[in-house]
């Protein structure tokens, strides 16, 4: 009979049990995470606030550009509107002030001073009158005669 505790085949298997006892106490130990100290803690609010705050600054700033940008485009919209209703009466004036043509009669429209001129006239001096007079108005870039011959106008 054997006297010793454990059978010589059983060691090798005790060996191998301990060795992997102190791997998995080995892995344990490296998957603990340390918690932040509160120092840590607020050093990362801090800096999150702060990256909070730069975002929040350049949408600010992105918003003011753009209103800029929409304030100056309606602006410019603005008054190319009211030198077209310049342009439209002073040509409108101007027509009024020729004993050939009606200023009643013609409509003087104008659109980024483009003047077009729609109704009738009496005669093709007549029309042609009014293609100068429309013409010789400052901020005029062009003149579209759509004015039609009648002994009516």
């Amino acid at each position: 009979m054997n006297t010793s505790r454990f059978q010589p085949h059983t060691l090798p298997r005790l060996g191998a049990l301990a060795s992997a006892l102190a791997l998995a106490a080995g892995l344990a130990a490296c998957n603990k995470t340390e918690e932040p100290t509160a120092g840590q803690r607020l050093d990362s609010a801090i800096e999150k606030t702060e990256q909070a705050a730069q975002e929040a600054k350049q949408k600010m700033e992105s918003a003011a550009h753009e209103a800029g940008d929409a304030t100056r485009s309606a602006a410019a919209d603005a008054a190319a509107l009211m030198d077209d209703a310049g342009i439209t009466a002073k040509v409108s004036a101007g027509l009024a002030q020729d004993p050939d043509l009606s200023a009643i009669k013609i409509d003087v429209d104008t659109r980024a001073g483009v003047v077009t001129l729609n109704g009738p006239v009496k005669t093709e001096q007549a029309r042609e009158r009014a293609t100068q007079i429309a013409q010789g108005v400052q901020g005029v870039n062009s003149v579209v005669n759509n004015l039609t011959i009648s002994s009516g106008g």
